[in-house]
Order: C-alpha cells, then sequence, then structure tokens
C-alpha cells in the first residue's frame, strides 16, 4: 500500500534481518510447469471477491500497447497475451472455468528452492486531528516538493525494481533528511502536515504499513497512503532488538515491539530511528488503499510481491500451510499489486488483511514457510 511501499509493510520489515536490504546476490525466478491438481486446495476455493481485485488489474492491462512486455525479461509474455482474457472475465460464479480456461499454473522457485517467506500487512488505525492540540501533536507529513524519486529500472534493466530519492543541490541529486531529522523538525518542510496523531509509536507503524484511516476528533475519518520516501534504506527495528538482546527471533513479532515501545517509552524514539527510512502520505479517496500497481488494495486477494522477479497483475495460487502457529491454511488465489522494501526474492509474499483488529492481529504475527504458482495466459510459452 507498499505506492513503493507499501507496502514496506509487513511484520518482516519488523523482524527479520532479511529485510534489511537487497542481497547481494538473489536467486532468479524459475518456473515449473504444472497442473491444477497440483495446487493444493484449489478445489475447495470459493474465490469471492477475486474477480474485482483482478478487475481492476485488468483496467491498467487493457490501456497497455498490446506488444509491451508483461513483467521483467517477459516473464509473462506480452500484454497482448493477457487482454484476450481481460476482455472475457466472468461473473463471480464462473470463476474457476474462466481461470483454467485461460491460464496455465507455473510453480515457482528460487535456486531450486519451492519454499519462501510469507508476512502481511494490513491498514493502520490511529486517531488524529487536521489541527495540531492537545495530545495531537505528531505530524504526519505530505510529500515535499523538493523530493525527487528516481526508478532506476528507468534507465537499466538489471535495476528493475530498486529506487532512489533525493533532492536536487547545484544540479546534482544528494540524500534526504534521514527520519530523525524529519521528527524532531530538522529539516526544511515542518508547514507539509497532512494531519495530526495522538501518538509517535501508532504514526511508525502507519509507515510500515504504507496505508491507513485516521480517525479525526470531528468524528469523520481519513484515509491515508504512502506517496514518497526519503530513500534512506529500510531497517527492521526487529532486528535492532534482537541485537540488543531485547527480544529474540522466536518472540519477536509486531505484538512485541509495540509492548515492548510501550514499556520503555524513553527508549522509543531511539529504536524508531534507528530506521532512517521515512514515508510521506496523502489524502485517499479511492475505494481502498492504493498497492503499488496503482490500484485499491482488495483484503485477502492482495499480494505484495518483489516486482523485480514477477509482474503486477499475475494471479498467484498461495499454499501456506501455517500462516502463524495454530492457523488454518491459506490456500487462496491472489493478486501481484503491490510491493514494498522488504519484499525481495523469488518466492516471497506479503499477504494484505485488510482493516481492523483481526487483520491487524494476523498480519502482525504472520510469518511463515509457503509456496505460491503463477498462473499465466496459455499463449505465453514458458
Amino acid at each position: 500500500m507498499c505506492n513503493f511501499i507499501i507496502i514496506i509493510s509487513s511484520a518482516c520489515c519488523l523482524i527479520l534481518s532479511a529485510c534489511a536490504g537487497r542481497a547481494p546476490e538473489e536467486a532468479s525466478l524459475r518456473l515449473k510447469p504444472a497442473s491444477y491438481d497440483d495446487l493444493p486446495g484449489w478445489n475447495a476455493e470459493d474465490f469471492a471477491g477475486f474477480t474485482d481485485a483482478f478487475g481492476r488489474s485488468c483496467e491498467r492491462i487493457l490501456k497497455q500497447a498490446p506488444e509491451k512486455t508483461f513483467g521483467p525479461d517477459g516473464i509473462g509474455g506480452t500484454y497482448g497475451d493477457w487482454q484476450p482474457a481481460c476482455r472475457a472475465m466472468p461473473t463471480a460464479d464462473n470463476t474457476k472455468l474462466y481461470i483454467e480456461q485461460w491460464f496455465n499454473p507455473y510453480l515457482a522457485t528460487g535456486s531450486g528452492a519451492e519454499k519462501g517467506l510469507f508476512t502481511g500487512y494490513y491498514e493502520a488505525s490511529l486517531h488524529g486531528s487536521k489541527t495540531r492540540r492537545g495530545s495531537y501533536r505528531h505530524p504526519l507529513y505530505k510529500r515535499p516538493d523538493d523530493l525527487v524519486m528516481v526508478d532506476l529500472g528507468e534507465f537499466r534493466d538489471e535495476l528493475k525494481g530498486q529506487r532512489i530519492a533525493g533532492r536536487v543541490i547545484d544540479a546534482r541529486l544528494r540524500p534526504y533528511e534521514d527520519r530523525a531529522s524529519i521528527t524532531s523538525g530538522n529539516w526544511p518542510h515542518n508547514d507539509k502536515v497532512l494531519a495530526w496523531v495522538d501518538s509517535p509509536v501508532d504514526s511508525f507503524f502507519l509507515h510500515i504499513q504504507g496505508s491507513g484511516r485516521i480517525l479525526l476528533d470531528n468524528g469523520e475519518q481519513m484515509r491515508v497512503g504512502y506517496d514518497g520516501q526519503n530513500g534512506h534504506v529500510y531497517y527492521a527495528v526487529g532486528r535492532e532488538l534482537i541485537k540488543r538482546g531485547e527480544l529474540t527471533k522466536e518472540n519477536v513479532s509486531m505484538q512485541a515491539i509495540r509492548q515492548w515501545m510501550a514499556d520503555h517509552p524513553g527508549q522509543a524514539d531511539e529504536i524508531m530511528n534507528t530506521n532512517r527510512s521515512y514515508v510521506f502520505f496523502r489524502e485517499l479517496t479511492e475505494d481502498g488503499p492504493e498497492g503499488g500497481e496503482g490500484v485499491a488494495l482488495t483484503p485477502l486477494r492482495s499480494l505484495a510481491i518483489d516486482r523485480s522477479k514477477m509482474p503486477y497483475g499475475t494471479p498467484v495460487w498461495l499454499d501456506i500451510p501455517e500462516p502463524s502457529s495454530g492457523e488454518t491454511p491459506l490456500r487462496r488465489l491472489m493478486v501481484a499489486q503491490d510491493t514494498g522494501g522488504a519484499i525481495r526474492g523469488p518466492v516471497r509474499g506479503d499477504v494484505f488483511w485488510g482493516y481492523g483488529p483481526q487483520a491487524e492481529n494476523m498480519a502482525g504475527k504472520m510469518k511463515a514457510e509457503g509456496r505460491y504458482w503463477l498462473l499465466l495466459p496459455k499463449t505465453v510459452r514458458r
């Protein structure tokens, strides 16, 4: 909601050292032909909400030139391969037959490994005001006019999925202020406030999730979403707390990090500032938080992926036997519609759970091994 983050969205962002940045060498995505009989739980799926989610991606797909390649290295063929399937999309009652008629499944692997890490994210909830008063004294900033964000993939194919950001000074792109400078007001744009909230910790978690709803003091609700990032590399505060011996790999979770900050209010700011990344927001008027694809996300149908490996708009069959301890398997058809700074690798995903206490609970504790299959149009030859 991941926008570039957004996704930056998951429990992994908070927890795992692997999320701190791109590894020096990464496995390539490899696809192995499969059948629908290979997909665990395929015949039990109800497909509710899938056509709504995929339909949003199709609106974008249908606007593209047919000859344009679909995804990195043309892994999904061309947009012309996808457009007939988008035009033929049926009502929800016929989704299973439609998918089997138009698409072939391929098991995703990286360096021969079928399993990878899957985490979750959600739409955050905060309390705030449009004016600074009382407890509402922690600003959420709009994107400043001098922030320049660069998609390096537009310059070199091997840099697809990588971005930098900064400010132009003397005709050169220079680094932007980090989180500590911005939150302390030591930067030139303290007037760029979108809203004031009552909790710096809630604000921090909004930055991680990338989107949220602010319950305003006048009874209204403001939906906000990612609108840029300061260019500093994301660093997981969960990793920092493990490094300091405050938490362990076994007990770290979003909930555990929140509790630690509540128990150590005098150290919370210092811990949060070990993550130099800072996100800027805008008010949203769409039906849902917007993902990196530029479409509204659908709970439990939208998946954040590494877009340097996989194209937006791809249907993905997810198989996570136990998304968190004691939970039932998560086996369902999703759509790659978002990305995030922590989502890296050929078998790596971040499940969007939606809004509310249950979504926050499930996303915060989700950290599991799983597999997925990409569904590509039958005209794509692999």
